[in-house]
């Protein structure tokens, strides 16, 4: 039973996973229809992938296929389906004790969004007293800020869009604009969403790190007083120095971890070694928990904004399976990004378009949902199979993340513990760390070579390994005494 926050959790492009009407547009209906396949339930049957928790990117109405520019906070895109459909997977994915969080994007509008609308027509009409014109951060040409971009709005008037002009930043100074959002908070939490994910949390004030934080101290404020256990992370894609102190207010994605350069990569490819990459796991966790003693970590290898981890981590050298035993073997809340469990494949490539990043999931079966608009893939070129093609292979990826996920919940030890980084002095391609929770400690090993490794425990730690918990990887392993033997690229939970 997962009755926490430290869950793995599965990111969703709605209109790209599963299509139930056959528009080819994937919509909330075919991801009820596709539970089975994420939880069925137990979490110990090992029928299905076995998730816990379920971001969804955003869902609110929207002129783009994206929806990150919304017309209407609180409702849901017909291209999805329903609110009534909203709320009968909240409640399928309760039964399931699968926790839903939604992409909530507040730092801009549409610019077809209600309140943009009517303050143009109050600029127009001269309609001074007009609310909408608190709204928006409108400027003249002498008021604009070096750095930020801005768009022609009414005569002398300019508004401020840092994305694109679609996108006008909203006045987070208002009051007005700040009961809109306590409301929008209020809706979806009553709603039955556990939490949220904020979108680009740097850019509420622009470059103003200590204005971010005060405004993200003020939401978080919000959000407990109506649910104190809610689940917020914050997407601050920058450098460690400059995400820490925006664990202040709410957890974040660790950047650090993820992408072609990040640790995980890198660790797998024996750029970097294995004991970097636990020395940069306890590093990190020590910077963070100075800023928040209750921030958990968020590990991952890939999002919706990056070319997709297969296209450099190949299956067929299990480099695929050994990051994933890296980043869920550890301490916090993986997330993994839908299709990552199969391999699929994806890259913004020559024609420069993120669409190349949210493919159709490739089921095998005779789902009709098809790839979002902008898109360049077909899909023969996902050369590592469908979901079809490796559900019932015991050596699949899709079946290691599987069992991956089952050796994780097993250990409760892993994603809560308190870290003991180990160092073992010349290995580059071996290492691991201790972690104790509840007083019980695990030991996590990884050994990232293609030769297997031998080696006597009790020369790197007094701790003393009585049963070997599982392994998961290409080979297998072995405990005697405290000599461990593990396979090549292959990873170990000792006891």
């Amino acid at each position: 039973m997962i009755d926490d926050n430290y869950r793995v959790y599965y990111e969703i492009f709605v209109g790209a996973f599963s299509d139930s009407d056959n528009d080819e547009i994937g919509d909330i209906k075919g991801i009820i229809n596709r539970l089975d396949y994420l939880n069925d339930g137990d979490i110990n049957s090992g029928k299905s992938l076995g998730v816990t928790g379920l971001w969804l990117m955003p869902i609110m109405p929207s002129p783009s296929y994206h929806k990150y520019d919304t017309i209407n906070y609180k409702d849901i895109d017909p291209d999805f389906g329903s609110m009534e459909d909203f709320e009968n997977l909240i409640d399928a994915s309760n039964e399931r004790n699968i926790d839903v969080i939604i992409d909530l994007v507040i730092n801009h509008t549409s610019s077809y969004h209600p309140w943009f609308s009517q303050a143009k027509e109050a600029a127009q009409t001269g309609d001074l007293d007009s609310p909408y014109l608190e709204y928006y951060t409108l400027v003249t040409e002498n008021e604009m800020i070096d750095g930020r971009t801005y768009h022609h709005f009414y005569e002398d008037l300019y508004y401020e869009g840092n994305f694109w002009s679609g996108m006008p930043e909203l006045n987070l100074d208002s009051q007005l604009v700040r009961d809109e959002i306590k409301d929008i908070i209020s809706f979806w939490l009553g709603k039955g969403v556990k939490g949220f994910r904020l979108d680009a949390v740097k850019y509420p004030y622009y470059e103003e790190n200590d204005k971010n934080i005060e405004f993200w101290n003020w939401f978080m404020s919000e959000v407990k007083a109506i649910d104190e256990e809610a689940y917020v992370v914050g997407e601050m894609w920058d450098s460690n120095r400059n995400i820490l102190p925006y664990y202040e207010p709410f957890n974040n994605f660790d950047f650090g971890m993820a992408e072609l350069n990040g640790y995980v990569s890198l660790t797998v490819k024996n750029i970097e070694t294995v004991n970097s990459y636990v020395s940069y796991l306890s590093q990190y966790r020590k910077s963070v928990k100075e800023v928040n003693s209750d921030a958990i970590l968020q590990p991952f290898i890939s999002n919706h904004d990056m070319n997709r981890a297969a296209g450099y981590l190949s299956v067929d050298d299990y480099k695929m399976h050994m990051a994933a035993n890296l980043y869920i073997l550890t301490y916090g809340t993986p997330f993994i990004y839908y299709g990552e469990e199969i391999g699929m494949l994806g890259s913004r490539g020559n024609e420069n378009t993120d669409s190349n990043r949210r493919l159709a999931m490739f089921w095998g079966d005779n789902d009709t949902v098809g790839n979002p608009v902008g898109a360049t893939w077909s899909q023969d070129r996902q050369t590592n199979g469908s979901v079809m093609d490796q559900i019932d292979d015991e050596n699949s990826l899709f079946n290691h993340y599987k069992k991956l996920i089952m050796l994780r919940n097993a250990n409760p030890e892993i994603a809560r513990g308190d870290y003991t980084a180990l160092n073992f002095s010349g290995y580059s391609s071996f290492g691991g760390f201790l972690s104790t929770y509840q007083d019980s400690t695990v030991g996590v090993f990884h050994n990232t070579s293609n030769s297997e490794v031998t080696i006597d425990l009790s020369e790197y730690t007094s701790y003393l390994f009585t049963s070997l918990r599982g392994y998961i990887g290409k080979s297998n392993a072995s405990l005697t005494n405290q000599q461990l033997t593990i396979g090549p690229m292959t990873s170990v939970v000792l006891k």
